[in-house]
């Protein structure tokens, strides 16, 4: 399970940053040029690194989401309605932090910030019909833009060890686990008392 999940998560952040370079490449006049979007990188101190001209995506925190579990955890039902026991789903809140890093442009660094919020806001939702793309074991991936406190952002960049950039927090629900090896539960039949003699009247 714990390598699914790893796949998964990779899977995920990597779809967002090929829709991105897809949709939002970086402006030229023709000519290849490299990613604008990249993934964050570590340095020798072990210091979160973004790279520079680029928007680098960085996965800053895992959560699961329990608001949306089923009644009964340990049961499901298969496509013929049969009842099954199974390990309960796994829905997962990745949180993406995108860091757009122009050092030479500060408005630049805004600009490309705001092309990501832009797109995001127009697709918040994607799925197999709308991405063909997405990972099969994901069924789909809704993004929702969060605005951390103060204190929360200073938290942040503390723990990436790195001065503030400009960037986007964004919430990336629901990554669903679900357990492949089900097995059919128990049929239980009410079983009704039986009148063990009769009273008659006086």
């Amino acid at each position: 399970m714990i390598s699914l999940l790893a796949i998964m998560i990779a899977e995920a952040i990597k779809f967002l940053r090929g829709r991105l370079n897809a949709t939002l490449p970086r402006e030229s006049s023709g000519v290849p040029v490299e990613d604008l979007f990249v993934y964050a990188g570590t340095g020798n101190d072990e210091r979160v690194v973004f790279k520079a001209d680029a928007v680098s995506l960085a996965l800053v925190r895992i959560g699961e989401e329990t608001a949306l579990r089923q009644p009964d955890h340990y049961a499901t039902v298969s496509a013929d309605g049969v009842r099954q026991r199974v390990e309960p789903e796994i829905r997962l809140n990745l949180f993406v932090l995108f860091v757009a890093r122009f050092p030479d442009d500060y408005s630049l660094s805004l600009h490309h910030l705001s092309r990501v919020i832009r797109y995001f806001q127009n697709h918040r939702v994607f799925n197999h019909q709308n991405s063909p793309d997405l990972h099969p074991d994901i069924p789909q991936l809704v993004l929702e833009l969060v605005a951390p406190s103060f204190s929360e952002q200073n938290e942040i960049w503390g723990a990436l060890r790195t001065a503030y950039q400009p960037s986007a927090l964004y919430k990336l629900r629901l990554v669903v686990f679900r357990d492949q090896d089900a097995q059919p539960l128990a049929t239980i039949e009410e079983v009704l008392p039986t009148t063990v003699g009769t009273v008659s009247s006086p």
